[in-house]
């Protein structure tokens, strides 16, 4: 179970502490170069069964290293260009624009790696390590920053499907022959990568019964559940997006009980690195 954005805003990092004390939330993914990236970091050393990971910030957010050194991932602001479409091309063709994207994935692993904490997991900010460029460079990173896992965004539709009349997704279906494809490359480079991932469709809208719902009928194997807990909005925070509701779903005292019933263990992905 995984909250992203950690490190976002204090409102991201009050709801990832309270839904690890009082919930069933066991993971979370740093955003380094967020404006409350050292108040997460200091909450997270004072949960130590919080297993936190990486989460590379490329598009939406503000980069590691001086504007000046990666100019063409950057607007007139100093933010990452918020076009994934002409970010992404420019990452592909352009060597210029992937030595600056290289340079910045490492400065994002090497901010991880001073705050102390180790490293559980890596993804990136609106999966943005399905681009063949950037996955290239967390394969790189796994032999210097020990990158032992990695989500691969496949949401099983037939899953949903069971929970609550669902119209298959047609972002899912456009991105699944891309995560397949990453899945592959990640295990070829001994980085482990969940079986399932839930988080696509109802990104945003993770219900206390959608998320009861998926703890009901969770496939076998590894799965990962990530969300995106907050106490409200804050600056940055997507339009639409049901924060409290998150929460309130991770906090719902029914939640451990139907974990039990079900024998599903929570954790990071170092919790079940043999499986």
């Amino acid at each position: 179970m995984t909250a992203d954005d950690f490190g976002a805003a204090a409102q991201v990092n009050d709801a990832v502490e309270r839904a690890h004390r009082n919930g069933i939330l066991s993971a979370a993914s740093l955003m380094v170069s967020g404006a409350a990236a050292a108040d997460a970091v200091a909450r997270a050393r004072a949960l130590p069964s919080l297993r936190v990971g990486l989460h590379l910030v490329l598009v939406d957010g503000k980069p590691v290293l001086p504007a000046g050194a990666v100019p063409d991932l950057v607007d007139a602001s100093g933010h990452f260009r918020t076009d994934m479409a002409r970010a992404g091309a420019a990452m592909f063709f352009l060597p210029k624009v992937r030595r600056q994207l290289a340079a910045e994935i490492e400065a994002q692993f090497a901010a991880f790696a001073a705050t102390g904490l180790t490293l559980d997991h890596v993804n990136a900010h609106k999966h943005f390590h399905l681009h063949p460029t950037i996955a290239g460079e967390i394969v790189k990173a796994a032999r210097s920053h020990r990158v032992r896992a990695a989500r691969v965004p496949l949401e099983p539709q037939a899953v949903l499907a069971r929970i609550e009349n669902h119209k298959p997704s047609a972002v899912v279906a456009l991105t699944a022959p891309f995560a397949k494809l990453l899945r592959a490359r990640f295990r070829r480079a001994g980085i482990k990568a969940p079986h399932s991932v839930f988080g696509l469709a109802w990104s945003g809208a993770m219900t206390a019964e959608r998320l009861a719902g998926l703890i009901a009928h969770l496939p076998d194997g590894l799965s990962e559940i990530y969300m995106h807990p907050a106490t409200g909005p804050y600056p940055g925070s997507a339009p639409g997006y049901q924060y409290e509701g998150e929460l309130a779903a991770l906090t719902d005292p029914r939640m451990p009980g139907l974990l039990a019933a079900g024998g599903i263990k929570t954790g990071g992905f170092r919790d079940f690195s043999a499986q």
